[in-house]
């Protein structure tokens, strides 16, 4: 069996926990093949080099033949982590190096027996959608697809302009800083934090979010997923910014943007005990009472 890690970097209290997935994918027998940067990274910081069978650093060197990939860090790594694995749909196992994530929700105190759950085959797949930009072609390389959410910002102090529409059929115009197009998934990312609703990662929606709308009836409006989207931006100034998740490239106000549903999907890696509800209510602290 095969497996890829991918990180960036964390904190020095973490490294003990790293050397355990290095160590337990070991004593099970597994090849491993880690990210160059995470490799440098160790022995830099921590003079620490684990024994691998080969690194990779874009998608193209990641091995097809690998059967989990591993993502250490934060739910930031994890949409990063998406990015790498492409339309390959390697399964992530997400281990956070911090606080308790939305996707990376294995802790470091768990790691040795949800590994060994992992490889004996005790977990479940919990299937991820992403939103795909289908124009302009290939903004961000060979992968154009978002795990939580598409995004335009205006460039200046101006307000800007974007007009939405649905198949081709005129939804709205929006006067505001930005409009935020989530998936599911990212419903408890950036669409949270202007006011968009929470949804099931089962649900075939996507969220379209205002950011600092000029007109305060406009709210967030959540529509089917089997629609196409499509979005021209005017406003005082010339250039806008498109973001997919944690890239982004400037783009004119000449350019027209159709997103759709991708055709690819993340396979999150989930343990039998956890499921979305419970990560919602130690995340958001639903439930406790702080007068106690």
């Amino acid at each position: 069996m095969k497996t890829a890690i991918y990180g960036k970097s964390f904190e020095p209290e973490f490294i003990p926990f790293a050397k355990k997935v290095f160590e337990k994918l070991s004593s099970l027998d597994i090849e491993i093949f880690i990210f160059e940067p995470l490799k440098e990274f160790l022995l830099t910081k921590f003079n620490y080099t684990p024994k691998v069978s080969g690194t990779f650093t874009k998608h193209e060197e990641l091995n097809s033949e690998v059967d989990f990939m591993i993502s250490i860090g934060g739910d930031g790594t994890i949409l990063d982590t998406a990015s790498i694995v492409g339309e390959k749909e390697i399964p992530i196992i997400g281990v956070n190096s911090g606080r308790l994530g939305f996707l990376a929700n294995i802790s470091s105190n768990e790691i040795p027996d949800a590994l060994d759950a992992v490889f004996r085959g005790d977990y479940f797949f919990d299937e991820r959608s992403l939103i795909e930009i289908k124009k302009p072609e290939n903004l961000f390389g060979s992968f154009n697809a978002a795990l939580n959410e598409i995004t335009i910002q205006k460039k200046d102090s101006s307000m800007t302009t974007i007009n939405v529409f649905l198949n081709n059929e005129f939804v709205n115009t929006y006067w505001a800083d930005g409009l935020i197009i989530s998936t599911p998934t990212g419903s408890t990312a950036y669409s949270l934090s202007v006011g968009g609703p929470i949804i099931s990662p089962l649900s075939e929606t996507f969220i379209i979010s205002p950011i600092a709308p000029h007109n305060l009836t406009v709210r967030p409006l959540v529509v089917p997923d089997l629609h196409e989207i499509k979005l021209t931006v005017n406003g005082r100034g010339n250039n806008f910014l498109l973001s997919m998740d944690s890239h982004s490239v400037e783009l004119t106000n000449s350019t027209e943007i159709i997103l759709r549903k991708s055709k690819t999907k993340v396979r999150l890696v989930k343990l039998k005990h956890q499921d979305f509800y419970s990560t919602l209510r130690n995340k958001l602290l639903w439930g406790l009472d702080r007068r106690n």
